[in-house]
């Protein structure tokens, strides 16, 4: 039996955390920490009540950080003292890690894991499970994890607990703190998230020159789906000729020409986790 402290128990994240291991009191004795009445009120929606902070972190042997990343900071400076020596600390995400805005105390161990969300190519047929776009509450996807901090025998708890908060799991694919902040936010939202925002705004337009949306929409849809399949090498077969001329002279107008060593760069990695985590400040 472990007893974890669930920090923000009650908000956006903490709750979906919160769903899965309530499930599980035969592994888990929890103290859900909430103070915003939102946050209250959704746990009382759950038949649950919020135990007071300082009584969850003198029983916690392990406290899972579901705050947001410009508050974990300062409220870590007020929570990790606290703690008991040999106590796990769980982050959701790596800018707090990076950032290094945490207190480190040697006698504590630092996990830190996130969520891959379902993948783009999944086999889930029902209706909830397609539409569970996060994951973790019927639709399976993987994780990422890392051990900033403390003992290599900690990492197989901090694991066990991940796929537990973060069920259904397929795989837990260990990596590095600094690896998870290059995949987020450098990869999947600095990047990635830009150019399927350019997408939209290409759609709107395709729209408002007279493509009727709903075409719009499943032509687009299908064509991603195919060449995320060519570009990563699963379809077994090559864009045509047509459309790599049109990649090739649309890359040219559309990309600067130094765009990755100014996205997919460590210094400006780190400037973007310091602004994440307001540690400019």
């Amino acid at each position: 039996m472990m007893h974890v402290a669930l920090m923000g128990a009650g908000g956006k994240m903490g709750c979906r955390l919160t769903d899965n291991l309530m499930k599980l009191p035969a592994k888990y004795t929890m103290y859900y920490v909430e103070v915003s009445e939102m946050g209250l009120a959704n746990l009382a929606q759950r038949g649950l009540t919020a135990t007071p902070q300082a009584a969850a972190l003198a029983a916690a042997d392990a406290v899972i950080l579901a705050l947001p990343d410009k508050l974990i900071g300062k409220i870590t400076r007020d929570i990790i003292p606290l703690l008991k020596p040999g106590t796990l600390v769980i982050g959701l995400d790596p800018a707090a890690a990076y950032a290094e805005v945490m207190p480190v105390r040697d006698d504590l161990t630092y996990f830190v894991s996130h969520p891959c969300h379902p993948p783009l190519f999944n086999d889930e047929v029902t209706e909830e499970a397609r539409t569970d776009w996060f994951g973790g509450v019927k639709a399976k996807h993987h994780i990422v994890s890392a051990l900033y901090h403390g003992r290599e025998e900690d990492y197989d708890k901090g694991a066990a607990i991940a796929r537990d908060m973060y069920a259904p799991v397929l795989n837990n694919y260990r990596i590095t703190v600094e690896q998870m902040a290059i995949l987020e936010p450098a990869l999947v939202e600095t990047f990635a998230a830009t150019c399927v925002t350019a997408i939209k705004q290409a759609y709107d337009k395709a729209v408002a020159m007279g493509v009727p949306p709903e075409a719009a929409w499943e032509f687009l849809s299908g064509h991603v789906r195919i060449e995320f399949a060519i570009i990563f090498g699963m379809a077994g077969f090559p864009f045509s000729d047509g459309a790599k001329l049109a990649i090739q002279q649309a890359y040219e107008k559309i990309f600067k020409p130094d765009w990755m060593d100014n996205i997919m760069n460590l210094d400006a990695l780190k400037k973007s986790v310091a602004q994440i985590t307001d540690s400019l400040h």
